[in-house]
């Protein structure tokens, strides 16, 4: 269930504003306010059924888009990457530290985290 929800969060993040004004709101009462079918469906006066449909209707219009897109497979696989030359870089400072003392190649991997760092905040 909490996968579910990580994943129901992501696409709206990616994705919300492609819905329709009503699916963004419904979606995000049931899934960031956590009210239910029933409570949004008193709150709106339509049934329970009808708030149902239409935030199923979202996350299959989320879901499409993101088959299309592929956005937020892409933004993991750039997060783990950005993860592992991360680490590389800090095993070459640790190298350099312990044999070479290399300001060059330390400034080189300060150049190199900048720029991970840049691409993450992107």
């Amino acid at each position: 269930m909490k996968n579910q929800a990580y994943r129901m969060a992501m696409l709206y993040d990616f994705y919300g504003d492609l819905l329709t004004p009503r699916q963004k709101e419904f979606y995000d009462l049931y899934y960031n306010d956590d009210l239910s079918l029933a409570e949004i469906a008193e709150n709106y006066d339509i049934t329970r059924q009808g708030v149902r449909d239409t935030i199923v209707r979202a996350e299959k219009t989320l879901e499409e888009i993101e088959e299309k897109t592929g956005l937020i497979q892409r933004y993991h696989r750039t997060r783990a990457t950005a993860a592992s030359l991360r680490d590389l870089c800090g095993q070459i400072q640790a190298l350099n530290q312990a044999k070479l003392a290399n300001q060059e190649l330390d400034a080189l991997c300060t150049r190199l985290g900048e720029a991970i760092d840049d691409l993450e905040r992107e």
